[in-house]
Parts: C-alpha cells; structure tokens; sequence
C-alpha cells in the first residue's frame, strides 16, 4: 500500500548534523533529509548542481560569487563546479537532491556516509 514520507518524523529520528538521511529516491537520485549547524567544509561538484531546501531555521550557502541566505520554505541550487560552503548560526533542517551515490563534499575520501531511514 502507497504511504506518505513525513519529513517532519524522519528528522526526529537522528540528532547528529552535517549527515544526510536518505528517506526516498527520484529517478537515479537521492532525496535526503539533513540537521546542520555551523560551518560545512568548502567545496564543489564537478558532476553535479547541488540542491538545498529549507524546512526549517535559515541557511547561509556561501559562494565565491556571494552568499544567498535562505528561509523555511526557500530553495537554491548550486551549480555544478562553483565552490560553496552551507553555513547555520542555528540548527536548520534541509531537503537535498543529489544523484544517488554522489559523496556530498565532491570528495569520496571526506564524504559523509548516508544511511537510509
């Protein structure tokens, strides 16, 4: 039988930050649910646009192109190659879309590991 994804109840399942959960799929991609909070690592996609959604607190993505601050209910997407860090002075709770298997630092060796829930 069809279910519905609560996002809202997939986050109360885990309290660690900066390490995607993946909670669906979307042709060959990952639909993930995350906590962040502080500074994420600098760092690009050679092969990829990055996806942020906020469902909740605020973001800053910098870019060497300048930061664009997002809100509960604001996207952005990264284009691929343009090094960027996430930034939360607060904890926030996103939604990101990546190609399934895509390491989320750019970097197979300092990615974080993500687990289905």
């Amino acid at each position: 039988m069809p279910q519905a994804i609560n996002l809202a109840e997939k986050l109360t399942k885990f309290s660690d930050h900066w390490s995607p959960k993946i909670v669906s799929g979307f042709n060959g991609h990952d639909i993930m649910v995350v906590k962040v909070k502080g500074e994420f690592n600098w760092h690009d996609h050679a092969d990829s646009d990055d996806f942020f959604l906020v469902l909740k607190g605020s973001i800053r993505i910098e870019t060497e192109q300048g930061n664009v601050t997002l809100n509960p209910g604001e996207l952005y997407v990264v284009p691929r190659g343009v090094k960027h860090r996430p930034v939360a002075e607060e904890e926030a709770h996103l939604l990101l879309i990546e190609p399934a298997g895509l390491p989320n630092t750019g970097d197979d060796a300092t990615a974080a590991v993500k687990e289905a829930i």
